[in-house]
């Protein structure tokens, strides 16, 4: 038999074109192997190529070639991203430091950030008053008790303690029963007291406690000055004690300094504790009595007192009418369940004689209520 030679039909014989491609096949598996083998030992770390003389490494170390270790190559990049916070502008800074020259010797201490404490985010309110929950039960309730004191004070002092014989024009009486310690903090010249308000031109009250020798600081917005001192003991803040802290977004930054709540006060003064706290804020005494609560402030408070003012709901306060007097009673119940106790309670005949607007249940439009915390000591 003779064999006769094919004539190839392609780069080899036609015969051997399946070989051809299983040779192909076979060299690209075993490329893409190779590739696949130098990553992965690559990411391991266990390859150690030469770095060049003179590198150094992320602490600024020069090494040797050779002489870089495995964990080199584990480590993790960082990105660094800029806050959008923005510097103050040399101008807020120069203020800044002016004001902190001017309160030195007074209360200006660095601010520390204390552990967060648990804060609620809103009031428990008591149940309705009757099944109706109109305005008439709901003001009956709220009036008989802001009327009857819950706890006697053999020591109620209601004149200035200053030794001018002109008295405040305002009663704002404190109790000096030994068994609440304020009495003992004023003997030892430790006492502090905090005193909110606007525009209130009769200090006498104030100049009497600071004259007994208690620490006084008055938060009053419309001053002149971020700090005065009146006279030994006595401080005047251009500070507006507020419910809520600013927006840090604000640009005015004036006003993000002088609006504050009265627990960032107490931080930035690192005062752990105020003896007695008097307030008088225009209608703004709810939310700012709701935020003390909520915060757990008032548990740093010995004495309270506090003008009401019922002539309209107050900063904030929404609702219809009994809806209104309703929160107001739950709030004056939390201080009760704060363990606090009305020890005295002015109803003042010199104000129009209203109630959310209307003439009726022979209320006042303003009483001045005085708390004691019974376990204060």
């Amino acid at each position: 038999m003779q064999w006769k030679r094919l004539k190839p039909c392609c780069g080899c014989g036609c015969g051997w074109v399946p070989l051809c491609v299983l040779l192909v096949l076979l060299v690209l598996w075993v490329q893409m192997w190779a590739v696949w083998r130098w990553q992965l030992v690559r990411g391991s770390g266990k390859a150690e190529p030469e770095p060049r003389t003179g590198t150094r490494a992320a602490g600024g170390e020069a090494r040797e070639p050779g002489s870089w270790k495995k964990a080199d190559f584990g480590r993790k990049q960082v990105t660094y991203v800029r806050s959008l916070k923005r510097d103050r502008t040399p101008q807020q800074q120069q203020q800044q430091q002016q004001e902190e020259q001017e309160g030195e010797g007074c209360c200006h201490i660095p601010p520390q950030h204390s552990k967060p404490k648990f804060v609620r985010w809103h009031i428990d309110l008591q149940s309705w008053a009757g099944p109706t929950h109109s305005l008439e039960e709901e003001a009956a309730r709220f009036l008989a008790y802001i009327s009857n004191t819950q706890i006697s004070c053999a020591n109620v002092n209601e004149k200035d303690l200053s030794s001018d014989q002109e008295l405040t024009m305002e009663r704002w009486p404190i109790c000096l029963d030994d068994r609440f310690g304020l009495s003992r903090q004023m003997l030892r010249g430790r006492c502090r007291i905090y005193s909110l308000g606007l525009e209130i031109e009769d200090k006498h009250f104030e100049e009497g406690l600071a004259k007994a020798g208690c620490e006084v600081h008055c938060f009053d917005p419309s001053i002149k000055e971020p700090h005065i001192q009146q006279s030994n003991g006595l401080w005047h803040h251009r500070v507006s004690v507020d419910w809520r802290d600013p927006n840090p977004a604000i640009a005015a930054q004036k006003h993000y300094r002088t609006i504050k709540k009265l627990g960032t006060i107490m931080n930035d003064y690192q005062h752990q504790k105020i003896d007695l706290l008097k307030l008088d804020m225009e209608s703004a005494e709810w939310k700012i009595l709701e935020n003390l609560i909520l915060e757990n402030v008032i548990d740093q408070i010995g004495q309270l007192m506090f003008v009401i003012h019922l002539h309209w709901p107050g900063f904030e306060v929404g609702g219809d009418d009994s809806s209104v007097v309703r929160y107001w009673y739950s709030l004056l119940k939390e201080l009760e369940l704060k363990n606090f106790k009305l020890f005295h309670s002015h109803k003042n005949l010199n104000k129009p004689q209203i109630f959310l607007q209307k003439r009726v249940f022979n209320a006042s439009s303003s009483y001045t209520l005085s708390w004691v915390n019974t376990l204060w000591r």
